[in-house]
């Protein structure tokens, strides 16, 4: 899977390696499904501070199209967290719903038997 990192913040860029570090800890079960992640940090307020630090996590999949979070938060590292999340929910239950259903199969043996 190939991470790309981009941050538009020189604080944001300091988050690099643990960012890498925490998307493929994050998609080590859904790396079959997704050979691309973007993670974007970005100071919306600038250095005034307060609930601005945004990231926004991009996943490329070739079965549900193209998934994209963002989500705001006081520090960097929970706004990562909560974004990679909820791009993992959001994904699997998107790759879970394209799936045949297997009720009607397992029915029909079981009335075979």
């Amino acid at each position: 899977m190939q991470v790309i990192f981009e941050s538009r913040d020189a604080d944001g860029a300091t988050m690099r390696d643990l960012s890498i570090e925490r998307v493929r800890f994050a998609l080590r079960r859904l790396a079959t499904w997704v050979p691309r992640a973007k993670v974007q940090f970005s100071d919306v307020n600038g250095p005034r501070g307060g609930v601005d630090k945004r990231c926004q996590v991009e996943l490329s999949t070739e079965a549900a199209g193209t998934v994209v979070i963002a989500s705001l938060a006081r520090d960097w590292r929970t706004a990562l967290d909560r974004s990679l999340s909820r791009s993992t929910r959001v994904l699997t239950r998107s790759l879970q719903r394209n799936q045949k259903p297997v009720r009607g199969r397992a029915a029909k043996l079981a009335i075979d038997s």
